[in-house]
């Protein structure tokens, strides 16, 4: 059981809302529970959280542009969207906006909860670690989520640096799609897969001042992150 872990969980549906914290606040976490997106927001700049479960339909601010506003302040906290819509393009949007992960409703309560657990695992195992990397021209602190050329830094959400430090721990292999997919996210779902190209798509612009820097794209079979300094 998890202890000291609090949650920013902004739900309208007042039922849904109610049986969410009680099955996060049964698993040992502290839940801050919001009904609309305003509300939501003041909470975060108010306290202090450690993960954002955010509905995408939410009144007075949508959880898209929620999102957006608590990445102007906080580049590194997972944020999981709670989405009813099956679209692509709707989940796709959730990453652009700057969500690592979403799940769709109705969704298992034991679902939810594995995928936050994975999320405060993989956050809180490298506090103790000083995990750095030379890539071309850059540095890229796994630690801090911090890629840093010609003394400019660039802030990476935690997804971002996740799928950089395993292209840079399997530098010059091929890395099939359902293995990044699994080992990021856990499952190589259809619509991760295209998140998974946004990702990939953020991480090539924040590299593009290194031209040695290149993520080949093996069409239909995955990625190989070469560096040919």
């Amino acid at each position: 059981m998890i202890k000291s872990i609090n949650i920013l969980l902004a739900e309208d549906d007042k039922n849904l809302g109610f049986v969410i914290k009680d099955n996060l606040v049964h698993e040992g976490f502290n839940v801050t529970l919001c009904e609309d997106g305003l509300q939501a927001h003041s909470a975060f700049k108010r306290e202090s959280f450690s993960l954002c479960v955010l509905d995408v339909m939410l009144p007075k601010m949508d959880g898209f542009k929620l999102a957006e506003q608590i990445r102007k302040t906080d580049k590194n906290i997972p944020i999981l969207f709670l989405t009813a819509k099956s679209m692509v393009e709707d989940k796709l949007e959730g990453f652009k906006k700057g969500g690592d992960d979403y799940i769709t409703k109705p969704f298992n309560m034991e679902e939810l909860i594995y995928r936050i657990n994975v999320f405060l695992k993989r956050t809180s195992s490298t506090k103790g670690d000083k995990l750095s990397y030379k890539i071309g021209n850059y540095t890229f602190d796994y630690n801090n989520l911090t890629l840093t050329v010609n003394f400019s830094t660039q802030k990476l959400t935690q997804k971002e640096a996740d799928v950089l430090q395993l292209f840079c721990d399997h530098q010059g292999e091929v890395l099939k799609r359902e293995y990044i997919l699994k080992q990021i996210w856990g499952s190589d779902d259809y619509f991760l897969g295209r998140s998974l190209d946004v990702f990939i798509s953020k991480i090539r612009k924040y590299l593009k001042k290194d031209r040695s820097i290149n993520i080949i794209n093996y069409h239909g079979i995955g990625f190989k992150f070469t560096d040919s300094c």
